[in-house]
């Protein structure tokens, strides 16, 4: 089983003595996952530094560490962008836990016309904050040196204007023809894909995105939209190779 990862500032390299890992993942690592001397884990910065570290001291809330090594590994290229228009209820939480698990970088909120949920005032705030907090543990589930990251809500105007910034762009729609699995996808910068709401894209939205090329499908069934994302992301991952 590969060793959990535990999210801190600043990762420390060997030889600088040991390390106190404490706060709340010191608390997970020591009273929920009990680890004990000579155990090994991994310290990351969700930026791409990590080092492995063996617990040398265990007691309540919190490991004494002694650091073993210290690396830094580059951001995938190209990076994978999911927008997801807002799914009711918990849909949104799950759908990013997915995509993050099988490697999403960046998700965008959309407040798609057809959006049901509207992120307005604190509730939105307490919303995105969920959103993060699913991103964040994910990424440690999947044992990731890159945390995924939740944007702010964006509208449609904001959206266009943000995909812009993208080496390429993908629409999901269930009318379309060409199947996402036929599309090239570009070797580096960013890849987006667009994923609608349960009552899909509008026409005004399709017309808008229209600049960014023709739309493309999963297949014959229309999945809901908290799964129809990471079913596109799982698809591009193989295109790209990684899987």
């Amino acid at each position: 089983m590969s060793d959990p990862v535990f999210l801190v500032d600043a990762v420390p390299g060997p030889g600088a003595g040991g390390f106190t890992l404490d706060g709340p993942e010191g608390h997970h690592a020591a009273d929920v996952q009990r680890l004990q001397p000579g155990e090994t884990l991994l310290l990351s910065d969700g930026a791409g530094t990590v080092a492995s570290a063996r617990v040398t001291h265990a007691e309540r809330g919190l490991l004494r560490l002694e650091i073993l090594d210290r690396r830094t590994l580059p951001a995938p290229d190209p990076k994978l962008t999911v927008v997801q228009a807002l799914p009711k209820g918990d849909r949104g939480e799950r759908a990013v836990q997915m995509l993050t698990e099988i490697g999403v970088d960046e998700v965008i909120p959309w407040a798609a016309s057809r959006s049901i949920v509207q992120w307005k005032g604190p509730r939105g705030d307490k919303a995105r904050a969920k959103w993060e907090a699913t991103a964040r543990e994910a990424s440690k589930q999947a044992r990731r040196a890159h945390l995924a990251r939740v944007a702010e809500l964006h509208t449609t105007k904001q959206l266009v204007q943000r995909l812009r910034e993208a080496a390429q762009v993908v629409v999901l729609h269930e009318e379309a023809t060409l199947p996402l699995s036929q599309i090239e996808p570009a070797a580096s910068g960013e890849i987006a894909l667009v994923i609608g709401p349960e009552g899909s894209i509008s026409p005004d939205e399709l017309a808008a995105l229209a600049e960014f090329g023709e739309p493309v499908r999963l297949g014959d069934t229309v999945l809901r939209t908290s799964t129809a994302g990471p079913a596109a992301l799982a698809v591009l991952q193989a295109r790209l190779g990684r899987w």
